[in-house]
């Protein structure tokens, strides 16, 4: 069961991004993923978990999508 969170600061306008995260997510795995949650935050927080573990964090990360896609890739169809 795969489920991937992406994080994103409302008050900064990250809601685009969070979106484009997760449609691209879905666009590559399809049916391999679980679920695809977009989570509500503050505090400049832009995060992305595969199953709470942290894949992607704006503040250690540069943001690129077809990167995070490839972070996420290992844990799509991983056995618990």
């Amino acid at each position: 069961m795969t489920r991937v969170e992406v994080e994103y600061c409302v008050p900064c306008g990250m809601l685009n991004r969070a979106q484009d995260i997760s449609g691209a997510v879905l666009e590559q795995f399809g049916e391999g993923v679980d679920e695809v949650a977009l989570v509500t935050g503050d505090d400049g927080v832009f995060v992305v978990r595969v199953d709470d573990e942290v894949v992607f964090d704006k503040t250690e990360d540069d943001y690129d999508v077809d990167a995070i896609v490839r972070a996420v890739k290992p844990h799509v169809g991983a056995s618990a």
